[in-house]
């Protein structure tokens, strides 16, 4: 079925479908075509596909962000996403963390006049909402904290008494937040295995949730899965500097956004460690 419908969008057969790893929607294909070219397609066979939203970040960074390399979108629908294929693997060198922090620097760069985005995108799959918010305290307590912690609570992934208490914590951010220069286009999900390299420079930017945020939310996210090391963060702090107080204060708190995002998807072992940021501050 998915070779069929690739031969008739891109008139050409397909010589050799083969899956590929990683996206939290639907499956991913590498496919070699007869004319030579590699495409890599997405397929989400759920109830309410949602490929196009991906396809629209994408399109979004490709107009916005044109040095940052993303793939290309070459056919979308709800359920079928088709992009060009970028080489590289998910293996990164110093030299490859210096270009990602150049990139993202750049990126970082991009403003607008609020937080948030015209339309709402998707994080893991996820609804993500992006409501343009004239600050940003308002906008991480109410389309971040407060509303992942809902879902997470709704699907029976995060316990009652920790829901009251991010409430709670989310009632007194500006005991620890304060507002950063501008709105930053940030990617969002940067995490290893949505980065590619290649002899240590950057191919590929994957599977983007973005929005307009305290780019802080980026590089704080980026330390959470160990994404990039000092390479990263020394180039970083030269070419746009880093905030006092991250490290200690703003670091853990944004965190908490991601961590809820993994307590819905995957469940119990996420819940110690944002019950362990809590007790931090509470």
């Amino acid at each position: 079925m998915v070779t069929q419908r690739l031969e008739t969008l891109l008139h050409t057969p397909v010589r050799r479908l083969a899956p590929l790893s990683g996206g939290c929607v639907g499956e991913v294909y590498q496919a070699d075509l007869a004319d030579g070219r590699q495409v890599v397609v997405k397929v989400d066979n759920s109830a309410s596909p949602v490929l196009h939203k991906e396809a629209w970040m994408l399109d979004y960074l490709a107009r916005h962000a044109p040095h940052l390399p993303v793939p290309q979108v070459l056919h979308h629908e709800p359920d079928l996403l088709i992009m060009s294929f970028l080489p590289g693997q998910s293996r990164l060198d110093a030299a490859s963390e210096i270009h990602a922090a150049d990139l993202l620097a750049r990126l970082h760069a991009i403003t607008a006049p609020a937080y948030g985005l015209e339309t709402d995108t998707l994080i893991g799959g996820l609804h993500q909402p992006n409501p343009w918010t004239e600050t940003w305290l308002d906008f991480f307590r109410d389309q971040r904290l407060r509303f992942m912690a809902r879902v997470a609570y709704d699907a029976g992934r995060l316990p009652l008494d920790l829901l009251k208490r991010i409430d709670t914590l989310a009632a007194r951010l500006d005991s620890w937040l304060d507002a950063p220069p501008r709105p930053a286009l940030i990617h969002g999900d940067i995490w290893s295995g949505n980065v590619l390299a290649q002899k240590g420079r950057i191919t590929g930017f994957l599977d983007p949730a973005i929005y307009y945020a305290d780019p802080e939310m980026e590089l704080a996210f980026i330390t959470l899965f160990h994404t990039f090391g000092d390479p990263f963060f020394t180039r970083y702090a030269q070419q746009a500097g880093i905030r006092p107080g991250f490290w200690e204060i703003r670091r853990d708190l944004y965190n908490l956004y991601p961590l809820l995002v993994h307590v819905r998807l995957f469940g119990h072992s996420y819940v110690t460690s944002v019950q362990r940021i809590l007790d931090r501050y509470l």
